[in-house]
């Protein structure tokens, strides 16, 4: 990320925080200051917050008014690895510190945040921070208690190693984009950046393609290859007790291209049961979709 790159951020919508720091003063923990609510207007204050809210980036050098302003600074000069370090011995959280420069030289400090682990609650000075615009604030019971209750992740959530965004069928995607515009009574997704349907719909983390992906969109050769046991396997038998199989048909490709071929093969062979309302016949199918 570059320092053009930042000055197109909105600290609300991409989860960042800007700050002017030009002096390089900001404070690390607090200070002298007496009050809390001052106190927690820190580096490791909004280390805190971020981490609890699922990670973003405070920024030294850039002015918070938008639209943004590079100013640069002296924060943590020559001493970033310092203020790494600092900050996983006084929170546990592993930070990555970047120093940037713009066209003129001037420097900015870039502190990323990672998110916590599930069921984990950062505190500063005891107290689990959130951030609410440009305030921190203690967090809120019921978001305490969601947090701490948390399970662990599912399975399908995990990053796919080695599996790249191109790696996902067009088809399956439009496909998805479809049945949830249909379901939500929302033309408009139809329209959507396919990336920002995958990022909304949490399939993707940055370049990284979840498994749940994989399994919903990817390209068939990808789904033989990196999940060899994720298929549909349709096998027909004339009777209950009949252990080996009429037929036995394996679907292996994107779940929103498998489905529908799922059906029509399914349908092919479907009956129906007549059904008497008053002077009427109707039939039912035995398998409806």
């Amino acid at each position: 990320m570059t320092v053009e790159d930042l000055l197109h951020l909105k600290e609300s919508e991409h989860k960042i925080e800007f700050k002017s720091a030009k002096g390089g003063n900001y404070s690390y923990n607090g200070g002298s200051k007496p009050e809390p609510k001052e106190r927690r207007k820190c580096i490791l204050g909004y280390v805190t917050a971020f981490a609890n809210e699922g990670g973003g980036r405070l920024v030294f050098g850039i002015a918070d008014r938008h639209p943004h302003d590079v100013v640069g600074t002296n924060q943590c000069m020559d001493a970033t690895g310092q203020l790494k370090s600092d900050i996983y011995r006084d929170t546990k959280i592993r930070v990555e510190v970047h120093e940037l420069f713009d066209s003129t030289g001037k420097r900015v400090v870039v502190i990323e945040i990672p998110s916590r682990p599930k069921g984990k609650v950062f505190k500063f000075e005891d107290v689990p921070l959130m951030r609410v615009g440009e305030e921190l604030v203690p967090m809120s019971d019921e978001k305490y208690r969601e947090i701490i209750n948390e399970q662990d992740s599912d399975y399908s959530e995990h990053v796919c190693e080695g599996v790249l965004i191109e790696d996902l069928d067009e088809i399956a995607i439009q496909k998805m984009k479809e049945a949830y515009a249909k379901k939500h009574n929302n033309p408009i997704f139809l329209t959507a950046n396919n990336y920002q349907i995958l990022s909304d719909l949490e399939l993707v983390q940055g370049t990284k393609v979840t498994i749940a992906a994989v399994v919903l969109l990817g390209k068939k050769e990808v789904i033989r290859k990196v999940l060899p046991q994720a298929s549909i396997i349709l096998e027909y038998r004339t009777t209950d007790g009949q252990i080996i199989f009429d037929n036995r048909i394996f679907f292996q490709e994107p779940y929103y291209i498998a489905i529908d071929k799922l059906w029509n093969t399914i349908d092919a062979r479907n009956g129906n049961v007549p059904v008497q309302q008053g002077p009427y016949m109707f039939e039912i199918p035995y398998f409806n979709k």
